[in-house]
């Protein structure tokens, strides 16, 4: 594969999204490009994820609920947030939802409007994008498919599709691009932006995603930085790792200062340096307060990431 230059990059995706402007499937006119309108003020540019409070919330697809803790259904989400943080993005899973029927999603979103707040991506599930088997990759394709539907329902401008891939299988950038790209395409015909994480070291490696990106040069298809996912591997990793995730973000982010190894080990992150980078990146696009649980209660973690990145932003 050609390596692109990100002026290289910019330009194909530009004249992608042009092509991306016509009548899709569902018979609605794609947009040529995503254009999603920021907010410029620190506060407003922050939100939380419910992946932190997984131990509260109630759903039969969590397996995390903690039953010796005050439980929540993802519909309240919104109104905690807003009420404990004064945040009014949320990010929520896929797997906490209570139920994806008609009168629920209505009730999720309606739920979202009464807190005064905003959803602003949604993370998923996902399948074996770069499965050998070509089936596993046409599961994990249709699986996103339904969920930008979803994404619409409930007024969610992005996804975030997990690859779940075991570790006995390479990361294949063509066959990644073949799946992505679809997915992408479909991202475009209904105006929901499709983004990568750096989440498993192996699996979604932010040098593999970047390349994946540029190998389907569609304007839909963007990173999703995790500040902390690739700390395991050292400060000056994590430091170059960002660095080609920003330059491919859009309009979603993870924050952590901290991320727990699988042996114990403390990873710290340098806020700073990474707020730094997005901004040298123009990067305008949201900030997820993600905490670590492994250091404890999510509500004090959760608000002392808030205070750090206001910090960072100021």
């Amino acid at each position: 594969m050609t390596n692109l230059t990100r002026r290289d990059f910019l330009r194909r995706s530009a004249l992608l999204g042009v092509s991306a402007a016509t009548i899709g499937a569902s018979g609605i006119a794609s947009a040529r490009e995503p254009s999603i309108p920021f907010p410029r003020a620190p506060r407003a540019r922050l939100s939380v994820t419910s992946w932190p409070f997984r131990a509260y919330i109630d759903s039969p697809t969590n397996h995390y609920r903690d039953p010796k803790k005050p439980g929540m259904d993802l519909k309240d989400f919104a109104a905690m947030v807003a009420e404990k943080f004064s945040i009014h993005n949320i990010n929520p899973l896929s797997w906490h939802f209570s139920s994806t029927s008609p009168a629920y999603l209505d009730a999720f979103r309606k739920g979202i409007e009464k807190a005064g707040s905003h959803l602003v991506g949604l993370g998923l599930g996902g399948g074996g994008f770069y499965d050998p088997d070509r089936s596993k990759r046409q599961q994990a394709v249709n699986y996103s498919k339904r969920w930008i539907d979803i994404a619409v329902i409930v007024g969610s401008p992005s996804v975030r599709p997990q690859i779940d891939e075991s570790h006995r299988i390479k990361p294949d950038v063509d066959r990644a691009a073949q799946t992505f790209g679809e997915v992408a395409d479909y991202g475009a015909r209904r105006n929901i932006v499709v983004n990568m994480e750096n989440d498993d070291p192996f699996t979604q490696d932010p040098f593999f995603i970047a390349k994946v990106i540029e190998k389907v040069g569609n304007p839909y298809l963007r990173s999703l930085p995790d500040f902390g996912n690739s700390a395991v591997k050292g400060a000056a990793f994590n430091e170059k790792a960002m660095e080609v995730m920003l330059e491919h973000a859009y309009n979603m982010t993870h924050v952590k200062d901290a991320i727990q190894g699988e042996h114990g080990e403390v990873f710290k992150v340098n806020l700073q340096q990474i707020f730094s980078i997005a901004k040298n990146k123009g990067y305008r696009g949201y900030f997820s307060m993600e905490y670590d649980t492994d250091f404890g209660d999510p509500f004090t973690g959760t608000r002392k990431l808030i205070e750090e990145s206001l910090k960072c932003l100021a």
